[in-house]
């Protein structure tokens, strides 16, 4: 499946704000599986394939934790290629006896964890395309139980060492301040179509008819606050284009709804309503 892939467009590296960063580190490297792509005083870059960074991390000089009941990050989500992987991760898991949520989503199966910012983690596999199902332009979700064993016993007790290199950032979940005009930027603004709503409180939107790329909810409270700059979280993510008429495209649609895009060293800076910093990336 190539929804992660020029024709579409979609998420491709977020950067967390964190309060140690050897601390996240080390999770991020012997839990989760990522290898250090840069590191440069208070900043690395995480990698699977050892070319295209997909975590960036961050320590502040005066860094809070992290805020609860604000807007920013729910979580981040890195798709694997395979239920086999999914398995090795999850067997991993359980021998280091981390905290685990799952659900079966239908599309995928999915894993949930948190970083010890409190910064949520999916990983996840799709399921084949056959196996979804559309109802017009809306894809059908939902939060089953997983079948955990069955997962793990795909691994076939091979063990988990780290990410697979075709590992991908295959979404974001962001908490946001209200939907109307949430969905009024992404979709009218950035070009997302809106294929999945959990009543008035989530939106799913995507491109080229994936699950979702983004998740958007309310679940902090419609009016939830911007966090404090130096607390733990989401700093900005990078949305990648197709190419330039796109973005160039994009941009003006943007401005016309009065979004600020600002160029810094090159690249285009811009904030949803709820204050979610995006790079807007080739």
């Amino acid at each position: 499946m190539n929804f992660h892939k020029v024709p579409n467009t979609f998420v491709g590296e977020v950067n967390l704000k964190v309060q140690d960063l050897q601390r996240s580190l080390s999770f991020y490297q012997e839990v989760i599986g990522f290898n250090v792509m840069e590191r440069t005083g208070k900043r690395a870059t995480l990698t699977a394939d050892g070319i295209h960074p997909l975590l960036s991390l961050e320590e502040l000089e005066e860094p809070l934790p992290k805020e609860p009941r604000t807007t920013g990050l729910y979580h981040f989500a890195l798709l694997l290629p395979s239920r086999e992987e999914l398995g090795k991760i999850l067997a991993h898991f359980i021998k280091l006896n981390i905290q685990l949520g799952s659900a079966d989503h239908l599309v995928s199966e999915a894993l949930y964890l948190s970083d010890p910012d409190g910064n949520g983690i999916e990983i996840y596999r799709d399921r084949p395309l056959s196996d979804w199902t559309w109802n017009g332009d809306q894809v059908q979700m939902a939060v089953d139980s997983l079948d955990a064993r069955g997962i793990v016993a795909e691994a076939d007790g091979e063990s988990w060492h780290e990410l697979p290199a075709d590992t991908v950032m295959g979404h974001i979940h962001l908490h946001v301040s209200d939907l109307n005009s949430t969905e009024e930027f992404y979709v009218k603004g950035l070009g997302f179509d809106a294929v999945s709503r959990f009543g008035n409180q989530a939106l799913f939107i995507s491109t080229g008819g994936y699950h979702h790329h983004i998740g958007l909810n309310t679940w902090n409270g419609i009016g939830a606050p911007r966090p404090n700059v130096n607390s733990a979280g989401l700093n900005w993510f990078t949305l990648h284009f197709p190419n330039e008429e796109k973005r160039s495209t994009t941009i003006r649609r943007l401005e016309s709804l009065g979004a600020i895009i600002q160029k810094q060293n090159g690249k285009f800076l811009t904030h949803d309503p709820s204050g979610n910093q995006i790079y807007l990336s080739l």
